[in-house]
């Protein structure tokens, strides 16, 4: 080894030094953060660690003119790129103004029809229902379930669940569904509110139900804050809606783990709901939209302000048409009114009302226990923005115990993703094909299910993916939580921005609507960062115009660097640095914004407050459901405990199975069980109403009253060879024979057969057609 090798090999060991220094006291901060803090600290470090060693052993085994060789072509490299770099943000800032004048049309990878423009409605609004066109092979029956999709309105425009061909939207049209679209305009009509959206809503599934005369009534697909809009408007439409899958759906906004969901503090620390009341005023009435995509990115500085723009930079060559796709949904910034920002903020946001049953609609009081059809939740472990907590906790509060939920009649399924982000649960692909398909499919068979707590289980399996429904408890929620309720504290949060919103009524409101003009207005939105960082790299920009032509001779003449030049992996490990400050930064914010919020709300006097406004609550609300069997509904049920005929007789010969053998109800059975009682007699006679009141009936039956249950069976089917029908069926369904059942199932079985042959029997009793 030469003595320039040796000069080489100890300034790169000096450079690891360093750089090895750096990531420690990285880790060293990071223990003194929060847990899920810490991870993501000490993630950071080790990977830029590796990296670093990788590059090091690299540079060992180059000598001192092939350095130099590849400084240059990295130099040369790195100037392309920052003028491609740049080119392509020029590019985003033209595609953000010409999306602008456009109207801002939804960003749907699908051909689409209007079917119903809000604006011609009696109560106008800026919503419409779109009907997506099949792609080229690809037909849809309109016999089958529509499926319908409500895309978040949080800043951003609509068509975030059908920008790509694998989306929700694809799913659903590749498995021969109809498909449409809710979607929205950059601004809401005048005197627009949460309520009118909700009832236009209502009238677009009562147009979905006339083009689809013969299909079951529809699946409602919600995206976030599309998802809280689902179950308002399933809780206010029960009878039109088929079933609702909401993803990464903030219900629950006050729970979460300590030391994680820092965004549920910001209420607090904020002012409550009166900085989106001044936002407003300073609008003429209008909020701007692109205040919460600033709030949403703030979450992941690494990402917002370095990451995404670095990962460009790096990959300028191939990365740009990616990165301009999303951006021309992500840089679409849309207003809401004031009332309905209001309603967000005080509702959901700090308020946390929707999720406790005691929102009000208008003039509706709002209990999403009124939802009858089946609610599929799906939440990720890896979503900072609306954690599983966030997306489960409601079904606690309004709840209890999962007998209530039996006692309503309500399936209610979860699944939860391990690392998936709050984006990737309705963006990416890979999700879309998975889960998503998988929930599709599951909703084909969900009339069959008994009412209950479901989680959805995936297994990959060597031929395909293994689908089941495995039962849970409310205690499997409430384990998913750290059992630390706040409920206290943020309770003291909305009753204090309450009295905020009521004393800046008072005051500064009428000064600020006196100064505010139509072009103040404007100009306060034009002001907004997010637009002038877009309209200040476009051609609008004269010194940035000239970039198209420099960029286009690039192109032309283009010389990267090699993958492996030593220097390229030096940049990666100061690229990794960088982010890794900036989000120790952001975790140090997080955790002092939790600390502030603990140390203010959790003293005494702020906890008898909340608690006085968790007892007003408590008497506005029936949220503390008494036992299931002192309900007028139950008791009216078990008093038809020996009434019916042999549908009556078929379901609750399933449900005792299904009882008896506990665990996992898969797919296949699921979808046999779905097709007997949809497309056999007597079932087929059945409305999907009355089928669904059939099983919840004969389900609280086996639940409260099981020996009641099984000794009046034979009352129920009175002929021999109905009786051996019925058990045939329920041989097909859960075996599908004899000796594939389960042994505490069978043991069911043949004890339900016992009880037949014991019992007398005569020719069978006509029932009338249920409706």
């Amino acid at each position: 080894m030469t003595q320039a090798d040796d000069v080489l090999n100890e300034r790169i060991a000096r450079i690891a030094k360093i750089v090895d220094d750096q990531f420690t006291n990285a880790q060293r901060l990071a223990n003194n953060l929060s847990g899920s803090s810490q991870t993501i600290v000490s993630t950071h470090a080790n990977e830029a660690i590796d990296r670093f060693t990788r590059s090091q052993g690299a540079l060992v085994a180059i000598d001192p003119l092939s350095i130099a060789q590849d400084w240059v072509a990295y130099v040369a490299d790195s100037v392309e790129r920052g003028v491609l770099y740049l080119d392509i943000l020029r590019q985003r800032g033209n595609n953000y103004l010409a999306h602008e004048a456009a109207g801002m049309p939804p960003v749907l990878d699908f051909e689409y029809e209007t079917i119903v423009d809000g604006r011609s409605l009696a109560r106008p609004v800026n919503y419409s229902l779109l009907r997506i066109l099949p792609p080229a092979g690809v037909t849809v029956d309109d016999t089958k379930r529509p499926f319908v999709v409500i895309d978040p309105r949080a800043g951003h425009g609509a068509g975030i669940g059908g920008m790509k061909p694998v989306s929700q939207v694809g799913v659903a049209l590749h498995a021969g569904h109809p498909c449409y679209f809710v979607v929205f305009r950059p601004k809401p009509e005048p005197g627009q509110t949460i309520a009118d959206v909700c009832e236009a809503e209502g009238l677009f599934l009562n147009e979905i139900a006339e083009r689809h005369p013969k299909a079951p009534r529809p699946v409602v697909i919600g995206n976030c804050q599309g998802g809280w809009a689902s179950m308002l408007l399933a809780s206010s439409n029960p009878e039109k809606t088929g079933a609702v899958a909401i993803s990464g759906a903030p219900l629950s906004y006050w729970a979460g783990k300590e030391g994680g969901s820092p965004m549920r503090y910001s209420g607090g620390l904020g002012g409550g709901v009166v900085p989106a009341l001044i936002s407003s005023d300073l609008g003429n009435g209008v909020f701007d939209g692109s205040a919460l995509v600033t709030n949403f990115e703030n979450m992941s500085p690494g990402n917002t302000w370095w990451k995404k723009y670095y990962n460009l930079y790096a990959k300028v060559d191939t990365e740009g048409p990616r990165f301009l796709e999303f951006e021309r949904w992500w840089s679409g910034f849309f207003f809401m009114n004031e009332a309905e920002i209001r309603w967000i903020v005080e509702d959901l946001f700090i308020g946390n009302k929707l999720g406790t049953g005691v929102s009000k609609l208008g003039h509706k009081n709002i209990d999403l226990r009124d939802i009858a059809c089946p609610v599929i939740v799906f939440a990720s472990v890896g979503d900072n923005i609306t954690p599983p907590q966030q997306a489960l906790n409601w079904i606690v509060d309004l709840y209890g115990t999962t007998e209530n939920i039996k006692a309503r009649g309500q399936r209610i399924i979860y699944i939860v993703h391990k690392t998936i982000g709050h984006l990737g649960i309705f963006v990416s692909a890979k999700v879309a094909g998975r889960e998503h398909g998988a929930i599709t499919d599951t909703i084909q068979a969900i009339e069959a299910l008994a009412p209950g707590l479901y989680e959805l289980v995936l297994e990959d399996g060597a031929d395909r993916l293994h689908i089941s429904l495995e039962p849970r408890t409310i205690a499997d929620i409430k384990a998913l939580d750290d059992g630390l309720s706040e409920d206290a504290a943020f309770a003291a949060v909305a009753r204090y921005s309450e009295l905020g919103a009521q004393l800046y009524e008072l005051t500064l409101r009428p000064l600020i609507r006196s100064l505010v003009t139509p072009q103040t207005a404007d100009a306060y939105f034009k002001s907004a960062w997010p637009r002038v960082q877009r309209v200040a790299v476009s051609d609008q920009n004269p010194f940035v115009a000239p970039l198209a032509g420099v960029a286009e001779q690039v192109r032309q003449n283009r010389h990267p660097a090699k993958a492996d030049n030593p220097f390229i992996a030096l940049q990666n490990v100061w690229a990794d640095a960088i982010e890794n400050t900036l989000d120790t930064f952001r975790d140090i914010n997080d955790a002092f914004k939790e600390f502030a919020f603990i140390s203010i709300y959790n003293t005494p006097w702020m906890q008898e407050v909340g608690q006085e406004e968790l007892r007003r609550r408590a008497a506005q609300s029936d949220n503390r459901e008494a036992d299931m069997r002192a309900r007028a509904e139950v008791q009216a049920i078990l008093a038809r405990v020996a009434d019916g005929g042999f549908a009556e007789g078929v379901v609750r010969i399933l449900i005792f199975l299904a009882r008896a053998r506990g665990g996992a109800v898969r797919r296949t059975r699921l979808a046999r069980s779905a097709e007997v009682l949809t497309q056999t007699a007597p079932f087929d006679s059945l409305s999907e109403p009355a089928r669904a009141r059939l099983i919840h009936e004969q389900s609280v039956i086996v639940e409260l009253e099981p020996e009641e249950a099984l000794s009046t069976l034979p009352e129920l089917i009175r002929d021999a060879n109905e009786r051996r029908r019925a058990i045939d069926v329920a041989i097909a369904i859960a075996g599908p024979t004899r000796e594939e059942i389960d042994p505490s199932a069978l043991a069911k079985l043949e004890e339900i057969e016992a009880t037949f042959a014991a019992a007398p029997h005569t020719r069978p009793v006509a029932v009338a057609a249920a409706e």
